[in-house]
């Protein structure tokens, strides 16, 4: 007897949802059902505190499709989503928040662009937000920053509503605060095509955010650390050592200019000020000093990018399904 292939894995990172989760479920199985899919719901609690494991485990009970890993404490959603992405078997992972916010009614279409149209990932716009302007108008500015710096243009990076082709997810890690960057990360890993649906923004409709004005200090900070990973993560001494041996070199004319100053004032007789009395030779001492540390940093750059584990390790609680 030969099992069908999964069309659709469902990846949902939460935290203290207890009572959206019954409620989302169902509207999940009623579209799959009108779609004809094959699919898992992956549930990845984040440490919750509320009875949201429970739940989980009683709709593991009545429903095969669903599948559930419990944290042993709050990791963060970008920890839950390469958990999720790491146990995902379907050939498209479609991933959105537990709160009811993002509607299932858009994974039909999502799972059409990635295989008939080709892409790699499709990245949800929520053209319309219910959110207050205290949120929209910093995330407005973090998306043009993004679009700038990356090249990508998508207006709305940190949509938790997602579809990405199963090879993408099996390719990409996602660690700290990166969930936002997926895409960066997705293109930095060779998938170049990716897409964008306007999707429906749903009010909140349990419990509260759980995001803080905190993200859009690390936001910034979170872009410039992938940048730099993208761009020289594997080859950190393209970077360390191009400047280190820049900067020894600088020092090092300018030292020698100092010395061959003062050879010169001696060769014609004429009293020179000592090299150590001026400026400048401490400056060249300082740049030559700073020119070998940074080589030295991209050297052992080098020797970590070379023996560091690919996956980050997080201790699971308990796994069902």
């Amino acid at each position: 007897m030969t099992t069908r292939q999964t069309d659709i894995s469902l990846v949902i990172p939460l935290l203290n949802e207890d009572e959206s989760l019954n409620e989302l479920f169902d509207w999940i199985q009623r579209v799959m059902k009108e779609n004809g899919f094959s699919y898992e719901v992956l549930f990845i609690d984040d440490g919750s505190k509320d009875r949201s494991w429970e739940v989980i485990e009683a709709l593991n009970g009545q429903h095969p499709e669903v599948r559930g890993i419990k944290f042993r404490r709050n990791y963060g959603k970008s920890a839950a989503l390469n958990v999720g992405f790491e146990a995902a078997q379907g050939d498209v992972v479609i991933t959105m928040d537990a709160d009811l916010q993002d509607s299932p009614d858009e994974v039909p279409e999502l799972y059409r662009m990635i295989k008939e149209e080709g892409y790699d990932l499709v990245s949800g716009w929520k053209k319309k937000r219910y959110d207050p302007i205290s949120k929209t108008i910093p995330t407005k500015l973090y998306n043009w920053a993004t679009r700038k710096m990356s090249g990508i243009h998508l207006h709305d990076f940190n949509c938790g509503l997602k579809a990405y082709r199963k090879e993408v997810v099996k390719s990409i890690e996602v660690y700290g605060e990166m969930h936002r960057y997926i895409p960066v990360i997705a293109k930095w890993a060779g998938f170049r095509s990716i897409g964008e649906k306007v999707v429906q923004h749903q009010e909140r409709k349990y419990g509260t955010t759980k995001f803080g004005l905190i993200r859009f200090i690390n936001g910034p900070l979170d872009l410039l650390s992938i940048m730099f990973v993208g761009r020289f993560g594997k080859k950190p001494m393209h970077l360390f050592g191009l400047i280190g041996t820049l900067m020894f070199v600088i020092g090092f004319l300018i030292a020698a200019y100092l010395g061959a100053e003062k050879l010169y004032f001696l060769s014609v007789k004429v009293k020179a000020p000592l090299i150590t009395d001026r400026p400048w030779f401490y400056l060249a001492l300082a740049t030559m000093i700073m020119g070998v540390q940074l080589f030295l940093a991209g050297f052992l750059g080098e020797l970590l990018s070379r023996s560091s584990p690919d996956r980050n390790i997080y201790l699971e609680d308990k796994r069902i399904g």
